[in-house]
């Protein structure tokens, strides 16, 4: 159990303070000592620099809570972004997070419903079995009988975005001075910018049940499970929902599932991921492995419906085009396709030529489609095999692409559940039939999804 997070500005930035003297003393100690190494120590050296960073910011995080700590989940899983050593540490705050006391709970009870919470279910454990970012997870019976999972937020969360998101973005930019692997200031400023909208949906569980009794009436997608909210037990931060019983992902591997099995639940995740793009066009969004459940039915769980995204069907034509390109064996046509492609995707100017882009664009982007593609080479493949995600581009490289125009206000959300994605599959062994999902019916949007799997 932990005591509630800091609610002041004051103390939540005295956190902040001192996981950067900690910080700086850990940069200072491993550049005094960089110098004194053989070139064969050096590499494992720097890897245990960078996992030091990643407990200092995830220690400090988990004592934030709240939206520093849903960012650092966010962090774990965009490969482009940290280097490894640090989204390791960081990735804990998808299952290793301190639970709230049951006074804390409590009092949150008290403000969304005026009761407690064993005056609203028949049984309630105080005791939460799920601890996340932005709240906590309790068993409950409801007095019809149906068991419950209901989603507590921590009490204070909502009032401390602004703050926290102006924090992180000052702990990231002061790892980063006089430091080569950290991500520069205006790629910090960015993508913290973009999680702060998100967050604001998040923290309304309202909101994120319209958004799961959406998915749960117009997925069709077999072996998908997807639980009923419990509207009159739910608020703005309390949302009761049906139990599903299940494992999470480092539970579940723990037993040490056979090969089929594995296959199973990676078609599963795979079919998911392409079937909310293709057939609803509607991503979900925030893909760490906490948010998925191996159930003993065979049926893959789908509990956190916080971080969705529209995406348009101008989006959808684009991208599909895009890879379709990739995989064009014709290198000449290839390229003017990929390019138009782009394009659309706002990623380049119209006015970028064919010549420049062959020869100035393609070449900074190789490692990074190379990988996009990799698992559509064939019919079906083991993502065991699946390459690393390629290094973040070096600083001329950022300056080749200072031409690009921007990005389609889609593509973010797409390319982290994509990442994410790629790690649960890695992370799972799984061999899956992949095939080309995205391709298009007679033109139309709509378009064609696998389904395939053992059932």
């Amino acid at each position: 159990m932990s005591k509630a997070p800091p609610e002041s500005k004051l103390g939540r930035s005295a956190l902040t303070g001192l996981a950067l003297a900690h910080a700086g003393a850990s940069r200072l100690g491993h550049k005094a000592r960089h110098w004194m190494r053989k070139d064969a120590d050096k590499a494992a050296a720097q890897d245990a620099h960078e996992a030091e960073l990643g407990r200092i910011l995830f220690r400090t995080l988990n004592q934030l809570k709240g939206s520093a700590l849903k960012i650092s989940q966010m962090l774990s899983l965009d490969s482009d972004f940290l280097p490894p050593g640090v989204r390791r540490e960081l990735a804990k705050g998808c299952h290793q997070v301190t639970p709230l006391n049951r006074a804390l709970i409590h009092k949150v009870f008290q403000r969304e419903f005026g009761k407690a919470p064993e005056q609203l279910y028949a049984q309630f454990e105080p005791l939460s079995f799920a601890a996340a970012s932005l709240g906590q997870v309790h068993r409950a019976r409801s007095h019809e009988g149906q068991m419950l999972a209901v989603k507590v937020q921590y009490p204070g969360i909502a009032a401390t975005v602004t703050s926290d998101i102006r924090m992180l973005r000052t702990m990231l930019t002061t790892l980063g001075l006089g430091n080569d692997i950290m991500p520069r200031k205006d790629v910090v400023d960015s993508f913290v910018g973009e999680m702060e909208i998100k967050l604001m949906e998040e923290l309304d569980y309202l909101h994120e049940a319209a958004q799961l009794n959406w998915f749960r009436q117009h997925c069709k997608l077999p072996g998908i499970a997807i639980p009923r909210t419990m509207p009159t037990l739910s608020s703005a931060r309390v949302l009761s929902m049906e139990q599903l019983d299940g494992l999470h992902l480092d539970v579940w591997l723990a037993g040490n599932p056979d090969q089929a099995q594995r296959d199973h639940f990676g078609q599963l995740l795979f079919d998911w991921f392409w079937y909310c793009v293709c057939e609803l066009g509607y991503l979900h969004a925030d893909p760490h492995p906490g948010n998925f459940m191996f159930m003993p039915d065979g049926r893959l769980a789908v509990l956190d419906f916080g971080c969705t995204k529209a995406m348009s069907p101008e989006f959808c034509s684009a991208m599909a085009d895009s890879w379709r390109a990739l995989l064009l064996d014709n290198e000449t046509e290839r390229n003017r396709a990929l390019r138009l492609a782009y394009v659309d995707l706002h990623l380049l100017s119209p006015d970028l030529s064919q010549d420049r882009f062959d020869h100035e664009v393609l070449p900074v982007l190789q490692a990074v489609q190379d990988w996009k593609i990799q698992c559509f080479r064939t019919e079906r493949f083991d993502f065991t095999h699946q390459s690393p995600y390629p290094v973040s581009l070096d600083q001329r490289n950022h300056q080749v692409l200072a031409q690009v125009e921007g990005y389609h206000p889609d593509m973010p959300y797409f390319d982290r559940a994509y990442l994410g994605l790629i790690h649960m599959l890695k992370s799972i062994g799984a061999v899956v039939n992949t095939g080309m999902p995205w391709v298009r019916n007679e033109g139309t949007h709509q378009q064609r999804m696998r389904s395939d799997y053992a059932t």
